[in-house]
């Protein structure tokens, strides 16, 4: 059957989805963990430069294979050069999504649970037995438990489900509309609360004071790996959400807004994390134990004086993981979707149930690596779970990016690119050379530095 394809109603609701799937755990962790590591502000200036001169060309360049297309990224490439080995280039960027949201869907369960133990004021208890570790056990405790793990996984499966079968424009974006406003203002609540800790000088100080000195190699390609990873680039979501784009939409203008909610939720993580985990006195490179191990600990430390306000803190913030979770599956799980619907011919119900009966099935082994099953689920020393972050992080997303630079630097015409870029000449872009030549030579470099180093490659 054929396809009726859904838009965007607005230049507001296609932002607010595009943000939504770059918006996730990776801000809310990797950020911060990543600023840590490298020298706090020194890492953020180089980020933020890679952003503009690495991030900004690939988005557009999704973009516009995305509305050039009008279709799911899975068959874009075969629209826009038929008959060619490009065809591979949008099957593997369909590939690479399921594989994540299979294991993403895991962590999302995480949040699901700890949102409850918070609700339920369960942290004040933990917290009076005198020992920072239990929180850690607890998190152990529930990761062992393989029902508690797969209820909450499947809960959260559903609530991604729900939002995909109500289409673009009833269901992505207009949860997009109602969720993304909500974490920015969680957020700027967490900000408000951090702002007034006792650590709250040093963390904006380590955050903001810049110390050139800690400029290196190694720091420059973890910078260029964030700004890669925390766009999601190279997942295929960009090149399906563009195929929804309106043909009056500004590529440009929209790229450059995604970019910027992206990056000011990240500073506003950092600003919320660093005093907080200064506050407490430990180190601010707890990677991603820091959400479910560290923190809730962190909160009784900070707040134990009133009580209200710990329960205040440790709430909104599980809140705005599960928000934060869920704007992201939702992009991870449409750019499946969209793909099973079209290659199938079958209606988005049907191509939605199929793919969250596939990610939820596999998601449920993912789990099980993690406690339960890590027996038989674990193979050269890694679980299932960790295979599957493994080939996604370290081969499949900086390859995909890698063919996405070289695709439209090198074998998309310039006429496509006027186009697009344009609309048809009905719109000014000042920067197309800059761009295109961004993303014919210096992408595909940079992207290539990424992949060798995540390899280990340079001894990071």
């Amino acid at each position: 059957m054929k396809q009726s394809r859904g838009n965007f109603s607005g230049r507001l609701g296609l932002i607010l989805a595009s943000a939504g799937s770059a918006v996730g755990l990776g801000n809310l962790w990797r950020f911060p963990t990543e600023c840590g590591k490298n020298g706090g502000s020194a890492f953020l200036i180089i980020y933020l430069a890679c952003v503009i001169v690495f991030g900004l060309p690939v988005m557009v360049s999704e973009f516009m294979i995305g509305r050039s297309a009008r279709v799911s990224v899975g068959r874009a490439y075969d629209v826009l050069s038929p008959r060619t080995p490009w065809k591979w280039s949008g099957r593997m960027q369909v590939l690479t999504p399921l594989i994540i949201l299979c294991f993403y869907n895991v962590v999302a369960g995480w949040t699901l649970w700890y949102t409850g133990a918070a609700a339920v004021d369960y942290f004040p208890t933990l917290a009076s037995q005198g020992d920072a570790q239990v929180f850690g056990q607890f998190f152990q405790t529930f990761v062992g438990s393989w029902w508690q793990q797969i209820v909450c996984l499947i809960i959260f499966s559903l609530l991604t489900h729900v939002v995909i079968v109500q289409g673009v424009s009833k269901g992505i974006e207009r949860a997009s509309k109602l969720m993304m406003p909500g974490l920015f203002i969680l957020l700027l609540v967490l900000v408000g609360c951090a702002l007034f800790m006792s650590g709250a000088k040093s963390g904006l100080a380590f955050l903001f004071q810049p110390d050139f000195s800690k400029i290196n190699s190694s720091v420059i390609l973890s910078a260029m790996g964030q700004a890669f990873f925390s766009l999601s680039l190279g997942m295929g979501i960009l090149t399906t959400y563009a195929s929804y784009f309106r043909d009056d939409a500004n590529l440009g203008k929209s790229a450059i807004s995604i970019c910027v909610i992206d990056t000011l939720v990240a500073l506003l993580c950092g600003m919320f994390i660093f005093p907080t985990v200064f506050t407490a006195g430990i180190e601010p490179t707890a990677g991603p134990s820091l959400l479910f191990e560290t923190l809730p600990s962190v909160f009784q430390q900070a707040f134990g004086g009133n009580h209200i306000l710990a329960y205040v803190m440790s709430l909104s913030f599980f809140v705005l993981l599960v928000l934060a979770t869920l704007t992201s599956a939702i992009s991870v799980h449409e750019a499946i979707t969209s793909y099973v619907a079209e290659a199938f011919h079958l209606s988005r119900k049907s191509a939605a149930r199929i793919v969250t009966l596939i990610t939820t099935s596999l998601g449920i082994f993912c789990a099980l690596s993690l406690g339960a099953g890590a027996d038989w689920l674990t193979w050269g020393g890694r679980s299932l779970f960790d295979w599957f972050d493994y080939i996604t992080a370290k081969w499949m997303l900086p390859l995909a990016g890698f063919f996405i630079s070289i695709y439209a630097g090198w074998w998309l015409s310039k006429r496509v690119w006027w186009v697009q870029m344009t609309n048809a000449g009905t719109r000014q872009f000042p920067f197309f050379s800059i761009f295109f030549f961004m993303v014919r030579w210096v992408c595909p470099v940079g992207i290539l530095l990424i992949f060798l180093n995540e390899l280990g490659v340079f001894g990071g």
